[in-house]
């Protein structure tokens, strides 16, 4: 590289997006040994001082610097957070007196028991950093939010949590006042639902509109996963994106100001109702920067977009960056739809915009595409009729959310015309379960492949090289992908 290249000025943009790229790496790699030194004070202020540098030059020569200094800040707040969960590493084999604030829908296990992820934990009555994952066979009325107090054997963490419980006895359930508010409007919407569109369509309904998975069956679970359906009913980008879309563009011919307002609205709502799972939390924040951008006519790269909210989320929970596999596809999946499915789009169709059908399409092979790497290596399967399945179903995703909701008002407005008015929601959603099934219950429908982590690695390098390549015969501007329109 010439020298005046190494001299020429970039756009403040590169430097947040690197930074933010080299603090979760930083954080991610806090819980290897040779981290444990980066807890001192001097490394983030080493690491500021740097930034400072990096962010006065802006030039192509302090790239280098600002991934320093991220690194170094991202140490530091990884090494800080990492040794509060030692308390965790002390109690493994012991019977310990478990209370924590249950942070999401409890889930069913495959022997019918509850599951908990608790977080504002306390052990043995002293509070601890970190979340624990439970499970129970006690039969107690547990909701989100609900404060819960367990006992059993402690044993080792796995991805995102410090400790797990296995077969935990419930001592006690509190449920604060006035407690969840958004959770209780769902669940009073839901029930109103469940009395105009019949069971497992009413599951399928409700995990659209409202991120409700863990009220499917066990049987309609399964054949979403085999059929990589997924993600359609889970709380996260794809529906959060859908309600976006849709207030925006019913009130942009009034005003730009009334269509950010309900989509925000819309964004904090469906965050609300849904929980701020991990997957949850980067599409809100995304979601938000979005419709901000479109708001005041900007616009945010996706490889911008991405670092910075991932920063963000790791920030304010360290342990994202440890193993937290809904974390991470969230993320991977996000940069398939705004980074690969674009770049695609262009090499294949130049400049003609993607009507619906190749828009799923493209959007569906590239989040493929980026998840399959991080799916094969955590479950060693992958499903061979996800692609299929999308384009049988996701066009009419938007349109089952509009009739599960309208079902769900007029049961409340009108309850003897219940069944009558949850007849269209209820024949959509069946042709959905029945594609569902038919798909994963053929023979060749999911693979099984067991890979190294290094084999991942050099798979996402391959697909980061082909998306600098597709970059570079197609010279598409990024800044032009921006999830709300």
């Amino acid at each position: 590289m010439q020298i005046w290249q190494l001299t020429r000025r970039v756009h403040v943009s590169w430097f947040v997006a690197v930074t933010c790229a080299a603090f979760v790496s930083g954080v991610a790699c806090a819980q290897l040994e040779w981290a444990a030194g980066f807890g001192s004070l001097a490394w983030l202020l080493l690491g500021l001082a740097l930034v400072a540098f990096a962010f006065w030059q802006r030039r192509v020569a302090a790239i280098p610097v600002a991934i320093v200094a991220g690194l170094l800040i991202g140490l530091w707040h990884g090494t800080g957070a990492f040794a509060k969960l030692e308390v965790y590493e002390r109690i493994v084999g012991s019977s310990v007196v478990v209370s924590g604030t249950v942070k999401e829908d409890p889930d069913l296990g495959k022997k019918n028991e509850t599951l908990l992820r608790l977080g504002d934990v306390t052990v043995n009555g002293r509070k601890v950093a970190g979340t624990v994952w439970a499970s129970t066979t006690d039969k107690a009325d547990i909701r989100r939010s609900d404060r819960v107090t367990v006992s059993g054997v402690a044993s080792e963490g796995f991805g995102s949590f410090g400790a797990a419980l296995y077969r935990a006895q419930v001592k006690a359930v509190e449920r604060p006042v006035p407690g969840d508010v958004a959770l209780q409007v769902r669940d009073w919407f839901a029930e109103g639902v469940r009395s105009a569109i019949d069971e497992p369509q009413v599951s399928l309904g409700l995990g659209y509109l409202l991120g409700l998975r863990r009220a499917l069956p066990p049987e309609l679970d399964q054949a979403l996963m085999v059929a990589g359906l997924t993600h359609i009913v889970v709380a996260s980008g794809y529906n959060l994106t859908i309600l976006v879309r849709f207030a925006r563009r019913l009130f942009v011919k009034v005003s730009k100001y009334l269509a950010t307002l309900s989509a925000a609205s819309m964004v904090a709502a469906f965050v609300a109702i849904t929980g701020m799972s991990p997957s949850m939390s980067r599409a809100g924040l995304v979601a938000g920067l979005s419709l901000a951008a479109w708001y005041y006519g900007r616009s945010f790269s996706p490889l911008v977009l991405l670092p910075f909210a991932a920063a963000v989320t790791v920030a304010l929970n360290p342990a994202y960056a440890w193993n937290d596999l809904g974390w991470q596809l969230s993320f991977a999946a996000f940069a398939g739809v705004m980074i690969l499915a674009p770049l695609l789009q262009r090499y294949f169709y130049g400049d003609k915009k993607p009507g619906t059908v190749r828009q799923i399409l493209g959007e569906t092979v590239s989040a493929t595409i980026m998840t399959l790497p991080l799916l094969v290596l955590a479950f060693g399967q992958f499903s061979n009729v996800a692609i299929i399945a999308n384009l049988l179903i996701l066009p009419f995703v938007p349109l089952a959310m509009l009739l599960t909701f309208v079902a769900g008002v007029g049961a409340m407005v009108v309850p003897v015309l219940a069944g009558v008015i949850g007849l269209p929601a209820q024949g959509l959603l069946a042709y959905m379960t029945t594609t569902a099934h038919y798909l994963a219950g053929l023979s060749w429908a999911q693979t099984t492949l067991e890979i190294q982590p290094w084999m991942a690695w050099v798979a996402y390098g391959l697909i980061v090289g082909l998306c600098i390549w597709l970059w570079r015969v197609t010279r598409y501007d990024l800044r032009d992908v921006n999830i709300v329109e």
